[in-house]
């Protein structure tokens, strides 16, 4: 919808007596309040629906008014409310001056799609995210002064074939494409699927991933930047809300269970410029263009650094281990999915050449990863970074194979959290390009991830420790 008057024609129609409104705190979460239908009025789109800012992060207590505006475009029926409900997602506005709010995640993101227009690079920039996650049966964790651990139970993991059942399990690591009755969760993804198709978020595909206790995987179409972060929000939500009825739980952790396969949210990317793809070129290696590549050596360039908004938490690094298929060192290649970039050998048509960035997981905030990656493959384009001469290959072989002499010689991305957060303090002068990010939100950023993640985890003994040395 487009227009205050459709949206109020729509709740009409359709007996609407809800109006939530959704917006995105800093590190990610999503957040909301209600409305009754009848207080959802013209002046909403003018005054707003205040909130407290620094409940959520967003501003310091002493100046955390806050305002909501919907974004009408954004307004979908929420199939999971008993109770008739339209929802939008909101832009944060400065509750005294009615500006834009310059830390919104969802601003930003906005911003670095503005300032690529501003460049004259590119008009639009395209992404499609693939979401991986794991659907539990059970879950249950805990961390006190004596006592921490976790337990997650899955009826299709093979720890569970001595229970009375019908003998469907899957081995670890043996769950890629796995089908019925193996895989148990298919009506669960036909589900989700449903609802996101309905929502207008365009499903590629659905299938059972690696992991043999229900990892599975939703892949999107090709979407311009705004429309991905949205629906990046929304898959995560009725994900977990399609799991939570059916009394399964969903997790995005990058490393939930050890030994079986983490899970990534890589991300497809290319740019447009009046509707042709400036990504291709039928002459180059993985039919990508000299610009394709600059964008790529700025990719790898910053990538250290931009894995400290696409990979912000310490899990991130569990998954991140070398001999994987998850990318720990910086270089491309033509469909090497060991690789940070992966050039997809099935993509390469005029339309569909893109490049796939690998290391991501879906515990960064979507809306920074996506600012945060444009950005970076910009700044590429601009300084002219050949990605060859960088030392980032391309390298079509099994590194895993070399020596490691001959490895050492490839770049590495950060192995902790923390190293991450360092180069981005270091590393940051390409994200404030266009105002596009600032100093004060590296700082905030920097600071919670360590206070709040890093030193906590570094600060507790870790279970397995205590099979290492409680008797030394």
């Amino acid at each position: 919808m487009e227009t205050f008057d459709q949206a109020q024609r729509l709740i009409a129609e359709r007996e609407i007596k809800m109006v939530d409104l959704k917006f995105c705190d800093l590190w990610g979460s999503w957040h909301h309040l209600t409305l009754p239908a009848g207080r959802f009025k013209p002046e909403i789109m003018e005054l707003g629906v205040g909130f407290d800012g620094s409940a959520v992060g967003l501003k310091n207590v002493k100046s955390g008014d806050m305002i909501l505006i919907p974004d009408l475009a954004t307004g979908q029926i929420d199939p999971f409310w008993e109770v008739p409900t339209l929802s939008f997602i909101c832009t944060t506005l400065e509750a005294d001056s009615h500006i834009p709010f310059v830390n919104d995640p969802r601003n930003i993101a906005h911003r670095a799609s503005i300032y690529m227009v501003e460049t004259g690079i590119a008009d639009e920039s395209y992404w499609g995210p693939e979401f991986e996650f794991y659907v539990f049966d059970n879950v249950a964790y805990e961390n006190g002064i004596n006592r921490a651990g976790y337990c997650f139970e899955s009826l299709e993991a093979e720890w569970c074939s001595s229970e009375p059942g019908q003998g469907y399990h899957i081995k670890p690591d043996g769950g890629y494409h796995a089908i019925p009755p193996k895989d148990r969760l298919f009506n669960l993804r036909a589900e989700m699927a449903q609802h996101l198709e309905a929502m207008g978020i365009p499903v590629k595909y659905h299938h059972h991933e690696t992991g043999g206790a229900g990892q599975v995987e939703i892949e999107t179409s090709m979407m311009r930047l705004a429309k991905a972060g949205d629906a990046s929000m929304l898959i995560k939500y009725v994900s977990k809300m399609t799991a939570v009825a059916r009394g399964k739980t969903v997790t995005f952790m990058p490393k939930p269970l050890y030994g079986m396969a983490g899970s990534g949210m890589h991300f497809h990317q290319q740019l447009r410029k009046k509707g042709k793809n400036l990504f291709y070129d039928p002459e180059g290696y993985g039919h990508l263009s000299n610009l394709a590549r600059y964008y790529i050596g700025g990719l790898l360039s910053h990538g250290p650094a931009l894995l400290a908004l696409t990979n912000p938490s310490t899990n991130s690094y569990r998954r991140l281990v070398p001999g994987f298929e998850a990318p720990v060192n910086a270089f491309y290649s033509l469909g090497n999915r060991s690789a940070a970039i992966r050039i997809p050998k099935y993509a390469h048509q005029p339309d569909t050449t893109r490049i796939e960035f690998r290391p991501p997981d879906a515990t960064c905030n979507i809306y920074l990863a996506l600012a945060a990656q444009l950005l970076a493959g910009l700044d590429g384009i601009q300084r002219k970074i050949d990605p060859t001469e960088a030392g980032f290959g391309p390298i079509d072989k099994d590194i895993f194979a070399w020596s490691d002499t001959e490895r050492k010689k490839i770049k590495q991305l950060p192995r902790s959290l923390d190293e991450a957060l360092s180069v981005l303090e270091a590393d940051h002068d390409f994200l404030m390009k266009g105002g596009v990010f600032n100093q004060e939100l590296i700082e905030i950023w920097v600071s919670h991830k360590r206070e709040a993640e890093c030193y906590p985890v570094r600060n507790r003994p870790h279970p397995y420790e205590m099979t290492l040395y409680f008797d030394v």
